[in-house]
């Protein structure tokens, strides 16, 4: 049976272990389910990110704007990508991660519209390109491709309760842009069906914007991907995508604790009405929260939840200025 090639270190262990425990606190938080602002905007932090990550320019704010059925004008094409990219995203607890026949249909939903083979595997060649636009890895020839991903399916499921689903998804997004299945979206696949593996594994990578942490750190995610390539195997991409899947928890058991935090009624009120990284204006808060009076305002709402840290402002410097915004970090 095809084997990967990568070896079991100190570090994978290290960081399963410190990955499980925060699992485990995260767990503890049973209303993590009642709080859907928190997981709707992790799934639109994992779409705007997996796709900058592809040089798609829309701004996390354009991004949930399409989302959410606003009017973005122009960038047609990226504005395909993103309603694709969350299409497919909210399949993530409805398919199999070890069905092939899966793989292409989600591919189909990435890229529709936007390739001619959506859904299909290559015929043609193809490299893997760094951000800069450097061509970093040359994939197998397109007439090898089926039996690759064979191999690679048969291998995550045959190993699906022998290996710790933290390594075995990191070993099969690797090894996915290794052979490098379609004419586009390589990339964000290998992304999302490292999410499908785990989601399938423990409920919390359903919210978990990983991508955010990868785009993060690109250049070392290219960086990591170009040296496995020389050396010939994953090893050092496992414990990279590891160290980005603790990070990605220690963020999210911050914004959970902000979210259940022992805040008083008004607070909490302006925090349902904020978003996570979306910077507005007072008057725009005034107008989610139906006040008419800016001094009230101020002194109940908004100064009390500067002073927590649960909100920030984009200009520090000048408090009062009128173009001070503010948000949920």
């Amino acid at each position: 049976m095809y084997k990967p090639p990568f070896t079991l270190t100190s570090v994978m262990f290290d960081y399963a272990a410190n990955i499980t425990e925060k699992i485990g606190q995260i767990n503890n938080y049973n209303n993590l389910r009642k709080m859907p602002i928190l997981r709707k905007n992790n799934r639109i932090q994992s779409v705007h990110s997996t796709l900058a990550i592809e040089a798609n320019s829309l701004s996390l704010k354009q991004v949930k704007d399409v989302i959410n059925g606003k009017l973005v004008i122009g960038f047609e094409r990226e504005i395909r990508e993103v309603k694709n990219a969350y299409k497919a995203y909210e399949q993530i607890t409805k398919i199999n991660p070890y069905s092939i026949d899966d793989l292409l249909y989600v591919h189909g939903i990435l890229t529709n519209g936007l390739i001619e083979e959506s859904g299909k595997f290559r015929s043609g060649n193809e490299g893997v390109f760094d951000e800069d636009n450097n061509c970093i890895f040359i994939a197998p020839k397109p007439d090898l491709v089926m039996d690759l991903i064979n191999d690679l399916f048969n291998y995550i499921k045959e190993n699906k309760d022998k290996i710790n689903p933290l390594i075995l998804s990191s070993v099969f997004h690797y090894e996915f842009v290794f052979i490098h299945p379609f004419s586009d979206g390589n990339g964000r696949m290998a992304r999302l069906w490292q999410n499908i593996i785990l989601s399938h594994w423990k409920e919390v990578f359903v919210y978990l914007p990983i991508e955010s942490l990868i785009k993060k750190y690109q250049k070392e995610y290219y960086k990591v991907i170009d040296d496995c390539n020389n050396s010939g195997e994953s090893t050092e991409f496992i414990e990279f995508m590891l160290k980005m899947i603790d990070e990605s928890l220690n963020n999210l058991l911050k914004n959970i604790n902000k979210e259940v935090s022992n805040t008083d009624e008004y607070v909490n009120k302006l925090l349902e009405v904020m978003d996570y990284n979306i910077p507005v204006s007072a008057k725009e808060l005034m107008n989610k929260l139906n006040l008419k009076s800016i001094n009230s305002f101020r002194k109940v709402y908004l100064k009390p939840a500067l002073n927590m840290g649960l909100i920030k402002t984009t200009n520090p410097d000048k408090l009062t200025s009128k173009n001070q915004r503010y948000y949920k970090d």
